[in-house]
């Protein structure tokens, strides 16, 4: 059976779950998943609810312009999706491939809910994964003085296959605000979680030297702050006097590869509210 998402959020009051909750009862919806979650220092309300589509509960015109109403009264921000319909990505790389390999067999394994038309890179090294898996690989070689030119073309691509979200996965350059403002909140990034301690060339290097005993992965939605766009998922694992420098490389690789892929789950399974510079993530 086909079903639906909301995802809701308004300045707390009481009554508000009774209140949405009896309005897809009243319409014969069955509910079969409910998160909410209470902001006592904002004193704001966020809520995801899923339902089945059947018969009054189903998406016409009517269903949601109703629903509008009681939004409208409770002067909510909100979203309704079917989650039948799959989010089209792209994903953009440069030489790395561990993240995208990770999200391209949960993909060819249909852990993905989602669609990927195409592979961007500035790059052709990744083209061989590319053609394993079937997907159009297309390579834009990015300078100084084309950056500008190339990227217009990369958006007429996307706008051609219809993507809703960008995926940078290890994609080694930092996208102009043009770019950014074509998708707001669409944008996903992942890189290490040295930052600010490390940064510049060859952060695992430093930490090394530096004896560092803990090591982690952020995936963000992307800004126009470089690397401030509100957080989706994080990890971390422990360094040991023991790991060398290959090591410490290899298990920053893992945690980036499984974070970006959580991140991009929760994403296109509408899981993800994003509130300010943070995300409410309803798991």
């Amino acid at each position: 059976m086909s079903s639906a998402t909301l995802i809701l959020s308004c300045t707390d009051r009481k009554g508000l779950v009774a209140k949405i909750s009896q309005f897809l009862y009243q319409r014969d919806a069955n509910i079969i998943d409910l998160d909410e979650h209470v902001d006592k220092n904002e004193k704001m309300f966020f809520i995801r609810i899923e339902w089945e589509l059947n018969g009054k509960a189903n998406l016409t015109d009517e269903f949601i312009g109703e629903f509008k109403k009681l939004a409208d009264e409770i002067g909510a921000n909100w979203e309704i999706k079917p989650n039948e319909n799959k989010k089209r990505l792209a994903i953009f790389v440069s030489k790395y491939d561990h993240c995208l390999l990770e999200i391209l067999w949960r993909y060819s394994n249909n852990e993905l809910h989602a669609e990927i038309p195409l592979i961007i890179s500035n790059h052709p090294d990744l083209e061989h994964v590319a053609r394993q898996y079937a997907i159009p690989y297309y390579c834009f070689p990015i300078t100084k003085e084309n950056k500008r030119e190339q990227e217009e073309k990369e958006l007429e691509l996307l706008k051609e296959h219809r993507i809703d979200t960008v995926i940078l996965a290890r994609y080694m350059q930092i996208l102009t605000p043009r770019f950014i403002a074509a998708y707001p909140n669409n944008i996903i990034n992942i890189h290490h979680s040295f930052l600010p301690a490390f940064i510049g060339a060859d952060p695992y290097k430093k930490a090394y030297e530096r004896g560092v005993k803990l090591i982690g992965a952020t995936s963000h939605y992307v800004t126009e702050e470089l690397d401030e766009g509100p957080i989706i998922e994080q990890d971390v694992i422990r360094i040991s006097h023991k790991d060398s420098l290959k090591d410490l490389i290899r298990k920053g690789r893992d945690l980036e590869r499984l974070v970006l892929a959580r991140a991009v789950d929760l994403h296109v399974n509408n899981r993800v509210l994003q509130y300010g510079k943070k995300t409410i993530i309803f798991e």
